[in-house]
């Protein structure tokens, strides 16, 4: 029994050995792992973030008529480029029966008060003559004269303001009537007539149309917009993950999706203090204007949709390697690479890392131009301590 245990026990050892010396011979057969390399490179590292929106003027004016009536004529097209105080349009009044009727009526009984006052100012006129007489003989009083004269004086002034109501009255009847009257210069017009320079970019009434004309109760009919379109801005929001990151007076790269290869410089002017609600989440509307566009660039339409890449940071010309490069120390999280010393032999260094894009980051220490860094486990994949923290 003794001897059949020790004869099992020895079995056992000689077959552990020869599995040994089998996965030993295995592990020599295997190619071994040959790491590649990569140099630094110089790249200009953006970091940024896009918006997305239009091309706008910077300031649109719209033309509204102040008086209602019917378009008669339309004297420009979208696309024209006017003056200030060209004409735009011209508008035929068509009255209101019962402001033209409530007008003559007023006109017909001015004019009764007109008479009226006339007659009385004959009859106060005859008496200031005959007192006049009687105070020059001295038969009456001073204080008598002044009576007659003061009576006589207001007789007048009546007719004067009898005359002035007349005139309203009948400038009142033209204005209804016909839109504008004499002497009323340009506070009613039936012509239309630009208030800025600038482009037109839109005529949205054609002849025939009926206009209203803009007051305290009603915005009115715009006949027009204009606008100057070598100064434009781009409207656009961002995502309130990415307001934060963001402040006046960074620097903006507009692309315009009509208008291929090209980008715009603009600035950063406004952003919304107030988030709106658009689609589950909360966007912020922002304001670049982009600088003045001279006649040699491509004209830019307005409304055009457009992105803005918003550049937070950026570095010029600097050294850099692929982040997927990097390690990190597993306790101190430091980076570090790891640079070819011999062949397929290697160093660890330690590095000071600057701005990162995602794909390059900037190295500020650590390694040069000329050094070759280690492709690190290219077969298995990043271990857990890979990436920037």
């Amino acid at each position: 029994m003794k001897r059949t245990t020790t004869v099992i026990v020895l079995l056992a050892i000689v077959l552990l050995f020869a599995v040994a010396l089998y996965y030993l011979w295995g592990k020599n057969q295997e190619n071994p792992v040959t790491f590649t390399t990569q140099s630094p490179t110089t790249q200009t590292i953006v970091v940024n973030t896009v918006a997305t929106g239009s091309i706008v003027p910077e300031e649109e004016v719209l033309i509204k008529p102040n008086i209602s009536g019917v378009v008669e004529e339309v004297y420009v097209e979208a696309g024209e480029f006017v003056k200030e105080g060209d004409l735009i349009a011209k508008i035929r009044v068509i009255p209101n029966v019962s402001s033209l009727t409530s007008s003559k009526n007023n006109i017909a009984s001015n004019r009764t008060a007109l008479e009226t006052a006339e007659i009385n100012f004959k009859t106060q006129k005859a008496l200031y003559d005959r007192q006049k007489q009687l105070f020059d003989k001295g038969v009456i009083s001073a204080n008598d004269f002044d009576q007659a004269n003061n009576t006589y004086l207001q007789a007048k002034q009546r007719v004067e303001q009898a005359r002035i109501d007349l005139r309203q009255s009948r400038q009142n009847y033209d204005i209804i009537k016909t839109g504008t009257t004499s002497g009323v210069g340009n506070s009613a017009q039936t012509q239309v007539r630009a208030t800025v320079s600038g482009m037109v970019l839109d005529v949205p009434v054609k002849a025939g149309n009926q206009v209203i004309e803009a007051n305290n109760f009603n915005e009115g009919t715009s006949i027009a917009s204009l606008a100057d379109i070598s100064k434009m801005i781009f409207e656009g929001k961002v995502d309130e993950s990415e307001v934060g990151k963001i402040k006046e007076g960074l620097p903006l790269e507009i692309t315009v999706g009509a208008i291929e290869n090209q980008k715009f410089d603009a600035v950063l002017d406004y952003i919304a203090p107030k988030g709106i609600a658009e689609n589950g989440a909360i966007q912020f509307e922002i304001e670049g204007s982009l600088k003045k566009l001279d006649s040699t660039q491509t004209f830019i339409r307005a409304g055009l949709s457009a992105n803005a890449s918003i550049i937070l940071e950026k570095a010029e010309n600097v050294l850099a390697i692929k982040e997927a490069l990097v390690q990190y120390d597993p306790k101190t999280k430091k980076p570090f690479v790891e640079v070819e010393t011999g062949d397929q032999e290697f160093k660890r260094v330690d590095v000071e890392l600057g701005i990162s894009n995602g794909i390059f980051v900037e190295v500020k220490n650590g390694v040069t131009k000329d050094d070759k860094i280690k492709v690190w486990n290219q077969l298995q994949g990043p271990p857990k301590y890979a990436g920037r923290n």
